[in-house]
């Protein structure tokens, strides 16, 4: 099984491009913060480069800038280049499956690439009574059955 979780911060801005064949293509780096501290007592980061294809790579490009937290479900993958100097090279990536916001909706003070003008996420209303509680009978923990 491959399968990679990641939850990190964008170390730049997200890369766009399409192919000769016209599918989107989004490449990015994500600095993922090791949970514990080392010897010293700082938390390190490591930092994975990511593919995002299709749709995914539009979402990302369009809604994503350096420094958001994004969560990234996806695979491992290795792939082989020839250098401009002729030396071959191996890159590990995470080739992403799915991407989703971690973060709330940044302020629109000095928001270069979130979610401003008319190309708007959509935004979370207020819940309606349905979601509030309202309608629902209190239960002692006696009373459950389990």
């Amino acid at each position: 099984m491959n399968k990679v979780i990641l939850i990190g911060n964008l170390t730049k801005d997200p890369e766009l491009r399409t192919t000769q064949s016209g599918v989107s293509v989004c490449t990015f780096r994500i600095a993922v913060t090791r949970r514990f501290a080392n010897a010293q007592g700082v938390r390190e980061s490591d930092f994975f480069d990511v593919v995002a294809w299709r749709q995914s790579a539009d979402f990302v490009s369009r809604y994503f800038s350096k420094g958001r937290r994004i969560a990234v479900v996806g695979s491992l993958q290795n792939r082989s280049y020839e250098a401009k100097d002729g030396t071959k090279r191996t890159v590990t990536e995470v080739v992403a499956e799915d991407v989703e916001f971690v973060d709330s909706r940044p302020s629109q003070e000095g928001n270069a690439g979130g979610y401003g003008g008319s190309n708007a996420a959509p935004r979370h209303s207020e819940p309606s009574n349905e979601f509030t509680g309202q309608g629902f009978t209190q239960v002692d923990d006696d009373e459950l059955p389990f």
